[in-house]
């Protein structure tokens, strides 16, 4: 089970993360931004478009597979990783600045994210009663 939860918090991460690095790339394609079909046009002739629609329906059904199994809790805070990895993608692809309160803010989401994990897999080891012998 370790091992479906790493694999799909792992997709729902590249889905989300692709598809906000997407919908830039088709905003900055479709530039200027203006209430028109040739607006459209530009929007829908641009791969990006695609691109994000993609990671939107595959982070969906990743997200509602995890909901099935997973503990809500670490569950709802590990969706949230895709701010951080959007982070570190805009630095890398857009060479948009990185101040020292998003690191900050960053690492504060990682830690909470591991703080619920390791939380959840106490609380599940308490739960299991031992053998009468």
């Amino acid at each position: 089970m370790k091992r479906f939860y790493i694999v799909g918090f792992a997709l729902l991460l590249a889905f989300d993360s692709l598809n906000l690095v997407c919908f830039k790339l088709a905003g900055n394609h479709a530039l200027p931004v203006e209430m028109s079909t040739a607006w459209l046009a530009r929007v829908f002739s641009h791969p990006w478009i695609y691109g994000a629609i993609t990671g939107y329906i595959g982070a969906f059904v990743t997200w509602m597979s995890l909901l099935k199994h997973a503990p809500i809790g670490p569950a709802f805070a590990a969706s949230h990783l895709e701010v951080v990895s959007v982070m570190v993608l805009s630095y890398w692809v857009f060479s948009e600045p990185v101040t020292p309160a998003q690191i900050v803010g960053a690492l504060a989401i990682v830690a909470g994210i591991l703080c619920l994990a390791f939380a959840e897999g106490d609380e599940g080891a308490s739960d299991v009663v031992p053998a009468s012998t």
